[in-house]
């Protein structure tokens, strides 16, 4: 008998069936469903399947989550089903199908603007931090400076605005380099077109305002003159030009024999997009960014500005839901290049702090809920940090009254930023953090707009949640909730009845990959950060070498995506190692397995080795989940923020 029939049949009734079936795949914890109608999936029937343990929707696909069984789950669930499963780049364009074009833009746009974001978020950090050494006058009675009464700290001003200039004035090559990256076209070609709109020759964009037409210089061909303009920090006109980069690529990619391929295709590439660049492209993307832009800030500085504030306050977290919240970046990074700075990101990172605040008044209603706790509590510290997604989709959107709260508590806290005149220099960190990227002079007023964000929500939410919330939601039925989940439990147990010799004693699991360590609310991914698969940690890794953490039998292993390994320890407890983010869809390119299922491995075998530089340039994180999947009889403990080496640092106790 198949080890998970009954919950196999279950899954495919209540998904939908077969004909609801477009395409599925899996990765190394969660099968992935591409529906031909998401709406006929029973998510709390699916939910309340033993081996399922949680579902969520992203870009199209729905996903179930098993853990380290995924294989077997999935293997059975197809021949049961009576379908063939399909390669993860397949689910991915299916699930692209089931996605409006609005939704597709803005996931490409998403696309683009994630691997720049970390230095937008530094960039204004250090514009922030320029600003208190060096323009706010502290001493001598409020007329100087602490660059003025310091050397160091003058020479300090000056040197970081070297990585000023870089983010925000070279902007546009790592925006051109994105693009190109993003539509699988020549990187390097994508960098040189950046560079072109910003190189040295041209009069600094920044200036163009404040220059006379006539000392605008310009190249002069005889019969036409072009104005010597560079793009510095615009947005609009560097991904028009990469976008014209790529189409021309692919078109000559097609036509072109490949024997001549490489000296044709980046010449007829490069050089028309050059010249389309500065002479199409680049002025009538100036003028739309710039448009944009100026509505954007007329609505947040016209006598109707709360009426602005309240409506984009309100609906930010719904957005963010859709993907469209992606859009905000380009028009961040505008006003920051018009006005110097953006009074938009403000309330991103207020909505940020109203929805954790939410969720913080659901983990005290559902205080005597442990199931619940163990999503609501890292839940809202992402949300506070700025990661909204596990409070939106696994605890306010679930119930539904802490989402309308946390919307309201938004509205409240953006009309106090935008009617006090609070500006940040840039993107900056979201939640409650955000502070650091907003200017000193409007601290006050920034704070004041947190408070509201997080007193609001919260006394809402716990107002309407005493009264909707019932007795079994709130745990105060605890008996009676354990009692019903204990069925769920026993299947597990019988399959697997226990040994007649006891487990043997394992006393500490050492770091898989060296590396700091991190809490797990701070891996970048929902299924592990909320702790959906059991506790653990996340390493940001210095090394490229995964060892087996103590000695154990591999359990699990994908032999395609080779990104992941499962391990069952000694005492029975199970560990699963996930290298890097998402990185199933590199389909196994930059990793290499040394493992396979049954096999035993010693503390510091090598199990995988993966090159970072690969996974970055995908676009993924390298973060490295470390989590107990199934403690067994034991109960372990967790070692966070230390740097820990490989094979020798002990990050988990039983």
């Amino acid at each position: 008998m198949a080890k998970y029939q009954a919950d196999v049949q279950a899954l495919l009734h209540a998904i939908g069936g077969k004909e609801n079936i477009q395409a599925v795949s899996h990765c190394m914890t969660r099968m992935r469903f591409v529906l031909v109608d998401p709406a006929k999936a029973d998510t709390a029937a699916i939910e309340s399947i033993p081996a399922v343990k949680g579902t969520f929707t992203q870009a199209g696909q729905f996903q179930v989550i098993i853990g380290n069984d995924v294989a077997i789950f999935y293997n059975e669930f197809t021949a049961y089903a009576g379908i063939e499963g399909v390669s993860k780049d397949a689910v991915k364009a299916a699930a692209q199908t089931n996605q409006s074009l609005l939704q597709r833009i803005m996931g490409t746009l998403g696309e683009i603007f994630a691997p720049i974001i970390p230095a937008l978020i530094c960039g204004g950090l250090i514009l922030g931090f320029r600003n208190v050494i060096g323009e706010i006058n502290f001493f001598n009675n409020g007329t100087q400076s602490l660059s003025d009464i310091s050397q160091f700290w003058a020479g300090m001003y000056s040197f970081l605005w070297l990585i000023g200039e870089a983010v925000f004035h070279m902007l546009p090559v790592g925006i051109v380099w994105s693009i190109t990256k993003k539509m699988g076209t020549t990187q390097i070609l994508g960098i040189i077109l950046g560079l072109t709109l910003v190189s040295p020759q041209l009069l600094n964009g920044f200036s163009v305002a404040t220059t006379a037409p006539a000392d605008i210089p310009v190249w002069d061909f005889g019969f036409i003159q072009i104005q010597m303009i560079g793009y510095q920090g615009q947005v609009i006109a560097a991904m028009l030009a990469g976008f014209v980069l790529v189409y021309l690529e692919k078109f000559f990619k097609k036509i072109c024999p490949e024997v001549v391929s490489m000296i044709v295709v980046p010449f007829c590439s490069l050089v028309p997009a050059v010249i389309v660049a500065h002479t199409i492209v680049g002025p009538i993307g100036w003028q739309i960014g710039d448009a944009i832009a100026a509505v954007v800030y007329a609505g947040l500085t016209s006598n109707v500005r709360w009426l602005f504030a309240a409506l984009f306050g309100l609906l930010y977290a719904p957005i963010v839901m859709t993907g469209l919240h992606h859009m905000t970046n380009a028009i961040d990074s505008q006003l920051v290049n018009l006005y110097g700075g953006t009074n938009l990101w403000p309330m991103i990172a207020l909505s940020n702090i109203a929805q954790g605040s939410a969720v913080l008044a659901m983990s005290v209603l559902q205080k005597k809920n442990e199931r619940a706790q163990q999503v609501n509590i890292p839940a809202c510290i992402s949300c506070y940090l700025g990661v909204t997604e596990p409070a939106l989709f696994g605890v306010n959107l679930k119930y539904g009254f802490p989402l309308v709260c946390g919307m309201i508590g938004s509205a409240c806290a953006a009309v106090i930023c935008i009617g006090s005149g609070v500006q940040a220099y840039s993107i900056g960190v979201g939640g409650l953090p955000g502070i650091l990227s907003i200017m000193p002079q409007y601290w006050l007023n920034f704070l004041l707009a947190m408070l509201t964000a997080i007193v609001v929500p919260f006394i809402l939410t716990i107002l309407v949640g005493s009264r909707k919330l019932a007795a079994g939601e709130r745990g105060l039925s605890a008996g009676a909730a354990e009692t019903a989940a204990a069925p769920a439990a026993t299947p597990a147990v019988e399959e697997q009845p226990q040994a007649e010799a006891p487990a043997a004693p394992v006393e500490g699991v050492t770091a898989p990959l060296s590396g700091r360590i991190i809490p797990m609310e701070e891996i970048p991914d929902q299924v592990f950060s909320q702790g959906i698969l059991g506790e653990g940690v996340g390493i940001e890794p210095t090394s490229n070498v995964v060892v087996a953490p103590a000695d154990a039998i591999v359990c699990s292993v994908i032999e395609d995506s080779r990104h992941a390994v499962g391990l069952t320890l000694d005492n029975g407890a199970e560990l699963l190692i996930h290298v890097g983010i998402d990185t199933v869809s590199m389909n196994g390119d930059g990793f290499q397995l040394h493992v396979k299922e049954g096999d035993r491995v010693r503390l510091g075998d090598k199990l995988i080795t993966f090159d970072p530089e690969k996974i970055k340039a995908a676009g993924h994180p390298t973060t490295t989940a470390f989590l107990v999947t199934d403690p067994g009889d034991t109960t372990p403990t967790f070692e966070t923020n230390v740097d820990a080496q490989a094979g020798k640092t002990v990050v988990i106790h039983f």
